[in-house]
């Protein structure tokens, strides 16, 4: 990245954005480092300073915690990458990160301050105000940065300049991508490849300014950012040839995709016995993530069980009531990994009925739904047995509904990628369903949105993302049109 002024370049969209004085993301992630302490420690002494007063005999103490915080909060940030570039340019992901990562940090300081027996030394006002002020102040920073940048970009001081090796089928996909994002500190100058005279004097709106040894002596007289080597993996000798070559320029150097590459959202790079290697898919949840779901799983699900338990047993009554037979219905549904278990749910259609070919699903004014049944399947209440699934393990407060084991195969041969949903475990209620995708399958259309959002929450998972869902399912999400 690069601040400066407007200068020249080749390429006729980015005609101003060439020459300008190197700018290192380092600096950019240490002057957001600087500016979040800031908020901390000038959050922290103002409220110290109005609500608590100066005082000589507790200054000590309550600067020490302030320096604490700030330090705390850096390093989760730094943990969460906060600071890398990417995450700064997407403000709506790293607010909720912000969130997560203070709250964090005011829990730690809290129990510290348990741990150590100073907890009553502070005013307990003080503690929570600093912890929302601040907060509010770091979230409304990072919002500004991104506005600045995002403008310092359109008018050409701040800019990344790109330059593409090769115009083939991996440059015009990379293009398009970035077309797309519109981000304007991207600026690709122009194309560089050794078969100029097959590719013509431009190449997706963009000038091909010469052969690969141009590229070497152009790159020593304007400021190029970032190289980027467009070639199919299978031209190896090409590609070590080229890549020899331009490791004598200080730049960044980078091996593009290929096309298989394009197809996926990669999740970074690693390394496996020394070898580099791409990252296409990874365990949604694994480690400290996964002891985490598992954590607010088990909690809740027996915290919801006691605190819903006379509810659970009027309902239970009600069903014995109003139709002969047991209380509860097992399924056989398909979870984790394809694997197969039996969701506990209320039972809400009339028992001992006619066998039926397949898994029909409920329809309006089905006839077979008993009278509270009917209530039931409105408000959702018949699935409340499911936190059993939960405490059991074999299934989670929030993650993709599970289906019967029938319309689970009929959907998994017309939707490509529906196994997908599988990932994880099945939840109670999920991102597909806050979002109305609920109720009767009856086309494939339908189950494939409700695919699609499934897939959204598993590649996107938190533990604010799963709040965030419990919150709006209890809002809005036990009655619904399509329920019944």
């Amino acid at each position: 990245m690069a601040f400066g002024s407007a200068a020249a370049t080749p390429s006729a969209g980015a005609r101003r954005r060439t020459n300008a004085l190197s700018f290192s993301s380092s600096i950019m992630s240490g002057l957001l480092a600087a500016t979040d302490a800031l908020a901390v420690l000038t959050s922290g002494l103002a409220l110290y300073l109005v609500y608590v007063g100066w005082s000589d005999k507790n200054s000590l103490i309550y600067l020490s915690a302030m320096t604490i915080q700030a330090a705390l909060v850096i390093a989760c940030f730094k943990y969460a990458r906060l600071y890398e570039f990417e995450s700064v340019t997407h403000p709506a992901d790293q607010i909720r990160k912000i969130l997560l990562m203070c709250g964090i940090v005011f829990l730690a300081i809290v129990a510290f301050g348990y741990a150590l027996k100073v907890s009553q030394q502070f005013s307990r006002v003080w503690a929570f105000s600093t912890f929302a002020a601040s907060t509010f102040f770091i979230c409304a920073n990072r919002t500004w940065y991104y506005f600045l940048i995002r403008r310092w970009a359109q008018v050409g001081r701040l800019t990344r300049n790109i330059v593409l090796v090769a115009a083939g089928e991996q440059s015009r996909r990379m293009l398009e991508n970035l077309d797309r994002r519109n981000e304007p500190w991207n600026n690709v100058i122009g194309i560089f490849d050794d078969r100029i005279k097959r590719v013509g004097p431009s190449f997706m709106d963009h000038p091909v300014l010469g052969t690969v040894d141009d590229l070497l002596d152009y790159a020593r007289s304007n400021r190029v950012d970032d190289i980027i080597v467009a070639l199919p993996w299978n031209a190896e000798k090409r590609i070590v040839h080229i890549l020899n070559r331009l490791t004598q320029l200080p730049v960044d150097v980078r091996l593009g995709a290929d096309l298989a590459g394009f197809a996926y959202s990669p999740g970074g790079y690693s390394r496996l016995g020394g070898v580099p290697m791409l990252d296409v898919a990874n365990r949604p949840l694994a480690g400290w993530r996964y002891v985490a779901k598992l954590i607010e799983d088990k909690i809740l699900s027996a915290a919801l069980i006691l605190l819903l338990s006379p509810l659970l047993a009027l309902i239970a009554l009600a069903i014995k009531l109003d139709s002969p037979g047991p209380v509860f219905f097992r399924q056989p549904r398909y979870g984790f990994n394809n694997g197969v278990f039996k969701v506990w749910k209320f039972r809400t259609m009339y028992h001992n009925r006619p066998s039926e070919a397949g898994v029909p699903q409920a329809q309006k004014r089905d006839p077979r739904v008993t009278r509270v049944g009917w209530f039931l399947r409105r408000t959702s209440l018949d699935e409340l047995p499911q936190l059993f699934n939960v405490l059991e393990g074999n299934m989670s407060l929030v993650g993709p509904r599970p289906h019967a084991v029938a319309h689970n195969e009929e959907f998994a041969r017309i939707i490509d990628g529906y196994f997908a949903r599988h990932r994880v475990k099945p939840g109670i209620t999920g991102w597909a369903q806050v979002n109305g995708l609920r109720g009767e399958t009856d086309t494939p259309d339908k189950m494939a949105a409700r695919v699609e959002h499934d897939v959204y929450y598993i590649e996107n998972w938190s533990l604010w993302f799963d709040f965030m869902i419990l919150v709006k399912t209890a809002w809005v999400g036990f009655v619904h049109k399509n329920a019944y």
